[in-house]
């Protein structure tokens, strides 16, 4: 589990693909300490949870591989990336950890598009729009981890809907280089996807 509260951002600087194209090896670089990343570790890689496969420290940078299985090339922005791709990341969360965002499983429920941005002083505006199946799932002042970062729906429109990202954000995440057209990876909250299970149970 995570938290949508990014703790570094790194970097693919190799990818392997398989000959049927069903697996991607990926090796990132990140500035975490390399004797706390166990093999079998969960890491959320824009919003994806991504199992390391192994680690290391090249020069003055920690690696580590994971794979990209075809289920999640499919369903998320993974397929798009390439050596030089900057990724948010996250640390599975520990019992006693502050929960900064709001629960986050790291199984992404598909792709939302960028439509449109508004540059404010110091912040900026997204709209964004993804399919019916997932907008029902998204609420104002609702919570929604776009690649990887918790942040709080402000408008609902139909299948769209718009976020504010403030200045800490933008610097911290890969967010500030977000325009339109691009693609992110989308995970609804849980409490809203059980809610709606139950009321479709009754």
């Amino acid at each position: 589990m995570f938290t949508g509260i990014v703790t570094d951002i790194g970097e693919i600087v190799a990818l392997t693909p398989t000959a049927q194209g069903q697996l991607h090896r990926m090796r990132i670089a990140c500035r975490y300490d390399q004797t706390t990343i166990a093999d079998g570790a969960s890491i959320a890689c824009n919003g994806v949870c991504l199992t390391v496969v192994a680690s290391g420290i090249e020069g003055s940078k920690t690696w580590f591989d994971v794979d990209a299985a075809a289920e999640t090339l499919g369903m998320t922005t993974a397929r798009l990336w390439a050596k030089g791709t900057k990724l948010n990341l996250e640390r599975a969360l520990k019992i006693g950890d502050e929960l900064g965002g709001h629960i986050v499983a790291g199984h992404a429920d598909g792709i939302a598009t960028i439509v449109r941005r508004d540059d404010l002083p110091d912040m900026a505006r997204f709209e964004l729009r993804t399919t019916r199946e997932l907008a029902r799932f998204i609420a104002a002042k609702g919570s929604v981890t776009l690649d990887g970062v918790s942040l709080t729906v402000n408008t609902v429109a139909d299948v769209t809907f718009s976020v504010l990202i403030i200045p800490h954000t933008l610097s911290v995440t890969t967010l500030g280089g977000w325009a339109a057209g691009s693609e992110v990876n989308i995970e609804v909250d849980l409490m809203a996807r059980y809610a709606a299970r139950l009321s479709e149970m009754k």
